[in-house]
């Protein structure tokens, strides 16, 4: 089933963002260096996609190196667009976000002309840890939750630069079913909108796949890409005592278990999408809305010719 999640403040986040874009030179859209196609927002790059553009790869501390290269490369083709992997709380590296900014915008600056820039991503991608960070000081609440941020926000870190914190913001349809599991698994919707079990399987299937060696260490667990997800996720509840009576495994217990180890990073250095695969989901999941379009317009319109007045009568 396919996951989705758009709560009523995420409308009026949309609407304050194409208020405020107007008057923005650089957007900064902070995305999970884990899963930076999926925590890339559509509606965010149509609303806002005449504006230089800063991908922010968050937490590339805990993902794939080698697939954060592949992102970084596969933004940085995209015209008037900039990428960096950087950690959030790593003062150093966040320094680099200011001069990226100056590079996309060039004739910006100076009291006369200060630098605006309207910074954005999902739910829990890590965006208040990095405002705290760049400005120094505890503007943002932060926690491992989606929906923290409620209100807009404008953060002066310098006399001619203006940072304009916004709150988490997803899309009203997720036609990418693939990218629904992975925002969930990263934390990014809300726990009342999808199964933990489903998640947890879904990510399992991809982890035995490319990452067997880290679940299998981690779990102590052996032939994991040999297993289908199920006897893998029960195998996790065998290991780490999530048992009902008789032997039985509390399934729920180990989806719990799995996707919290995912979110703390103790499975290893994840990355769940390359730029080829999520361009192959992407595509499949455009196919099946366009088809569900097309049905919903036939039957709209057969509802028209049903409902006609009879010239006869």
């Amino acid at each position: 089933m396919a996951i989705q999640w758009f709560p009523g403040h995420m409308n009026l986040t949309r609407k304050a963002i194409a208020e405020r874009i107007k008057d923005i030179d650089v957007v900064i859209e902070v995305l999970d260096a884990r899963l930076p196609g999926s925590s890339a927002n559509p509606l965010l790059a149509e609303m806002t996609g005449h504006k230089p553009t800063l991908k922010i790869l968050n937490k590339q501390d805990v993902a794939d190196p080698e697939c954060t290269q592949q992102w970084l490369a596969h933004y940085n083709a995209q015209p008037d667009t900039r990428a960096v992997a950087l950690q959030a709380s790593d003062a150093a590296a966040t320094q680099r976000l200011a001069p990226a900014c100056q590079a996309l915008a060039p004739g910006r600056g100076g009291m006369a002309k200060p630098m605006r820039v309207l910074i954005c991503g999902v739910p829990n991608v890590g965006k208040s840890t990095l405002i705290n960070t760049l400005s120094n000081k505890r503007h943002a609440k932060t926690g491992d939750e989606a929906g923290i941020t409620k209100l807009e926000q404008r953060i002066t870190l310098a006399d001619d630069f203006y940072l304009y914190d916004t709150p988490g913001l997803l899309w009203p349809r997720i036609i990418v079913a693939k990218s629904g599991y992975n925002l969930a698994a990263s934390g990014a919707i809300g726990r009342n909108a999808y199964d933990e079990e489903e998640v947890a399987l879904e990510l399992l299937d991809y982890l035995r796949r490319h990452y067997a060696g880290l679940v299998e260490a981690r779990f102590k667990l052996s032939g994991v890409a040999a297993m289908k997800d199920e006897e893998v996720l029960e195998a996790v509840g065998r290991q780490r005592g999530a048992l009902l009576g008789k032997g039985k495994i509390n399934t729920q217990k180990a989806a719990e278990i799995v996707i919290t180890e995912f979110r703390a990073a103790t499975l290893g250095r994840i990355t769940l999408e390359t730029p080829e695969e999520f361009a192959q989901w992407l595509a499949a999941g455009q196919l099946l809305d366009a088809q569900r379009l097309a049905k919903k317009e036939a039957r709209a319109g057969k509802g028209r010719r049903t409902a006609a007045p009879n010239p006869e009568r």
